[in-house]
């Protein structure tokens, strides 16, 4: 079991669209198709552990990693700070998942989903393929983002208005130059970019330094415009109450959905 934890694996190394890798994609698939097809189907109480358990799924995961990079000799501030979007959205969902918070759903439906996917897609699991932890911790962590933002948007009916698209679009370019000012004061690349990841990814395929960064943003702007084409599709046949900026959107809940948490 031992060698499933080492830092100098040897066993057979990730496999980009493996059976491995696609056999985890297409369980979390069939997990999220499930949460949407029997949405109407948790009560009350197991809407509660559901959210508690997936937080608690999060947050585990995430210190798990950090323990065997500790353990390892390889956590660093430069490299392992939970600042890519990914790890700062991993403890931001768990927060939204207990305290049933809207305005932070707004970033873990578009960020989650959308930089989640990106990181399940091409996993910066490294030498480490099936079945090492750091394969189950990479996949899981990103899996879970992804899995949280439906579950919240199929059973707990939280949604995206067309403010929100606004302020996640703001809130992120905002987090980028923070992240820029970071990177430059102690030598990261938090959010790559200051350069490309040394692993291969999607990013290699967007041009050369800086010109990736807008490419990214442009592919940032459609996937989080096509994350909200059925709720704009839906509202042209059934206008919304409120437009994402009423108090539904700050995260306090209305006395019916008081009731039942």
């Amino acid at each position: 079991m031992e060698q499933y934890f080492v830092r100098d694996y040897t066993g057979a190394p990730f496999e980009l669209f493996g059976p491995a890798h696609i056999g985890f994609l297409l369980v979390l698939l069939l997990a999220c198709i499930l949460v949407c097809v029997f949405r109407d189907r948790f009560s009350p109480r197991a809407r509660s552990i559901a959210r508690w358990t997936l937080a608690a799924g999060l947050v585990v995961n995430e210190l798990a990693f950090h323990a065997w990079n500790i353990h390892n000799g390889l956590w660093s501030a430069k490299t392992l700070l939970p600042l890519h979007l990914c790890s700062l959205m991993i403890f931001a969902t768990a927060f939204m998942l207990a305290a049933r918070n809207r305005a932070v759903y707004e970033f873990t439906y578009f960020v989650g989903i959308g930089a989640g996917m990106w990181a399940l897609i091409t996993p910066d699991a490294g030498i480490y393929g099936f079945p090492h932890f750091r394969f189950f911790q990479t996949l899981i962590a990103h899996g879970l983002l992804v899995f949280s933002a439906v579950y919240m948007t199929a059973v707990e009916k939280f949604r995206p208005y067309p403010g929100s698209l606004r302020r996640v679009a703001v809130g992120v370019n905002l987090y980028v130059v923070l992240m820029f000012v970071v990177n430059s004061l102690i030598g990261s690349n938090y959010l790559y970019i200051m350069g490309k990841p040394e692993t291969p990814s999607l990013i290699d395929l967007l041009g050369p330094w800086p010109w990736y960064i807008l490419s990214y943003e442009a592919i940032g702007l459609a996937v989080c415009l096509l994350l909200y084409l059925p709720f704009y599709l839906r509202d042209r046949r059934h206008p919304p109450d409120v437009d994402g900026c009423g108090d539904a959107a700050r995260g306090r809940l209305s006395a019916p959905e008081k009731g039942i948490v």
